[in-house]
């Protein structure tokens, strides 16, 4: 029978079980950061009726999403995390209790042009708030605190929050007489850190066809910089001249008075104008964070808040504000910059019984002890040599041999060594098990990244 020759898809992701391990951290310590404020776990399905799916419709989506039939019925596999919450929210309104905050880290799929760290199945990990009705701005202050605190947890050092609103975005383009290319206008600024002004100006002027003067009014919009407050202060200039700018420049100024409580250090967050986000869902505060070393990457992390996701499902009004984090193309950039740490411990056990006796039975028992005081442990009983042993205690990254042989029977201990240090002791089940449970809590805390 002919050989298939094993091969994975084009932008699906498989990892070896050691950066396997480092992802699984990862992951790990998005939990953990998302429920220290107070969000819940949700795990919608992959498949959906492409009904549901695509009740927006059209554009990007349709031609991307994996679609197709089984039996009579049209499916379709998620695109993304937030269609599912909007739909979920709305099937589950009257169970819920609002504010709704809810976290999801899950696979979804999209069949674009695989290329260098852009995956056609990918995780993000997302967190929204929903509110029923109405959703207080203190929410959207929050979220850029949540990300700042999630990123510091993996060991994320220099990395900028960045902030803007689209009600002073669609405000300032009301006054200036050019609502109706203001959807049109924000997809082209939102490429300004990738084109540059002088092109973004172009496109402005030969796509959608403005005056050079209009052009000009829009790129020096653009241009307001400097520190969050002298920003502020630019802004402060349109104020009184259109009702929605005027929203949009309070809502703003509230999210950055609130940062520094929240415990955001100014280095880490800074408005700018040019955040619109391409979907045009966003109503209000928008976010995007890069990686200051590494610009080049794009945002690693992007959301905002919305108003009528929910539309499409009820009538009820169902505001909410979320960020998104590609994980599958954080954990590709960061492992290709060599950013990984090297202190994650990322063998399969902490601990490894080698029984050097014919006699299993101590040895099993060892390890059982060894398994209820919580240490990870594998059991090695291959008829090989004792070196062959210690070599696959090495590969693996083992921090700890538990080597027992008739003299550690007869004494009721076990020989601990450590793989590391190289140095060996005889020591009793349970003071093994506390040697090894106590290393191994310190090196949990080590942090995922480094910089």
């Amino acid at each position: 029978m002919a050989k298939v020759a094993p091969r994975t898809l084009s932008g699906f992701m498989e990892l070896l079980p050691a950066d396997q391990i480092k992802m699984e951290k990862m992951m790990e310590t998005l939990r953990k950061s998302y429920s220290v404020y107070g969000f819940a776990p949700l795990d919608t399905p992959i498949i959906e009726s492409a009904e549901v799916l695509l009740a927006k419709g059209g554009g990007e989506t349709e031609k991307q999403i994996y679609r197709f039939n089984k039996g009579d019925s049209d499916l379709a596999l998620r695109f993304d995390l937030t269609v599912p919450l909007a739909k979920f929210v709305a099937a589950n309104y009257g169970s819920l209790t609002f504010p709704f905050r809810r976290y999801q880290i899950g696979k979804v799929y999209r069949g674009e042009r695989a290329q260098r760290g852009r995956f056609r199945e990918f995780y993000q990990a997302d967190i929204d708030i929903i509110g029923d009705g109405k959703l207080d701005i203190i929410n959207e202050a929050e979220i850029p605190a949540i990300i700042y605190h999630t990123f510091t947890a993996l060991g994320l050092k220099g990395f900028k929050i960045k902030v803007n609103n689209r009600k002073l975005l669609n405000g300032f383009y009301s006054l200036a007489g050019m609502s109706e290319k203001a959807g049109d206008i924000m997809r082209t600024v939102d490429k300004l850190d990738k084109i540059g002004a002088n092109k973004v100006r172009q496109l402005l002027m030969n796509e959608l066809h403005m005056f050079s003067h209009k052009a000009d009014d829009v790129m020096d919009f653009m241009a307001i910089s400097g520190t969050n407050a002298e920003v502020i202060a630019g802004l402060e200039r349109y104020k009184g001249m259109d009702p929605l700018f005027d929203e949009g420049l309070e809502e703003l100024k509230t999210v950055t008075r609130y940062l520094a409580s929240f415990g955001v250090p100014e280095k880490n967050f800074a408005i700018d104008l040019s955040i619109a986000r391409g979907l045009d869902y966003y109503t209000g505060t928008v976010y995007e964070t890069e990686m200051t070393a590494h610009p080049e990457i794009g945002s690693v992390c992007s959301g905002g808040r919305y108003d009528d996701l929910a539309g499409y499902y009820t009538d009820k009004k169902l505001p909410g504000v979320g960020i998104s984090i590609g994980l599958t193309r954080l954990f590709y950039v960061l492992n290709e910059q060599g950013m990984l740490s090297d202190e994650t411990v990322c063998a399969p056990a902490d601990a490894l019984v080698i029984p050097m006796a014919e006699d299993l039975g101590y040895a099993i028992a060892a390890a059982t002890a060894l398994r209820d005081a919580g240490i990870r442990t594998q059991l090695y009983c291959e008829q090989k040599k004792f070196k062959a042993k210690m070599s696959y205690a090495d590969k693996l990254g083992i921090p700890y041999v538990i080597l027992i042989g008739e003299d550690e029977m007869s004494e009721n201990v076990v020989a601990v060594k450590n793989m590391q240090s190289g140095k060996q002791e005889k020591l009793s089940f349970s003071d093994a098990a506390a040697l090894i449970k106590k290393d191994m809590d310190e090196r949990a805390h080590a942090a995922v990244i480094k910089e």
